[in-house]
């Protein structure tokens, strides 16, 4: 069981939050911490606006969210690291091969569904993403602490 999860895109802004907000929607009462992070951050950005309003649709929250950048301290900090594509798991395998066994594709038990990235496409690409990433986090689920 992980009670750390560590969920990672590019920028911080589209993928990473939805992914993180969905989670601790789904984990409450559970004893996992859940953070987000991108390897190409928008440091310091917002969640963009679509996919706030993706998840505002579905009574979820992330006006928060302020994108930062991974580093080595986070990645050894998770016990779990869910990434969006399999060039992305590379890359961070490569910049920390310590995370090798613990760095997983967001969509594992979906095939290995890799999730596309919505930045700057239409509101439907984000509502495809969050659909994608909603069934990618219930797979997950009975992996995380009770």
């Amino acid at each position: 069981m992980f009670n750390k999860v560590l969920v990672l895109c590019v920028g911080n802004i589209c993928r990473s939050p939805m992914a993180e907000a969905l989670l601790r929607q789904r984990l409450q009462g559970r004893n996992v911490q859940v953070a987000s992070a991108g390897l190409a951050a928008c440091v310091g950005a917002g969640i963009d606006p679509s996919a706030q309003a993706v998840l505002a649709q579905a009574q979820l929250e992330a006006r928060e969210h302020r994108a930062c950048q991974v580093s080595i301290d986070m990645l050894n900090w998770a016990e779990l690291v869910l990434l969006m594509d399999q060039p992305q798991v590379s890359n961070v395998v490569r910049l920390a091969p310590q995370v090798r066994g613990k760095a997983f594709l967001i969509g594992k038990w979906q095939g290995g569904l890799e999730i596309v990235d919505p930045f700057r496409r239409p509101k439907k690409v984000f509502q495809q993403t969050y659909q994608h990433l909603s069934r990618c986090v219930d797979d997950w689920l009975p992996y995380l602490s009770h």
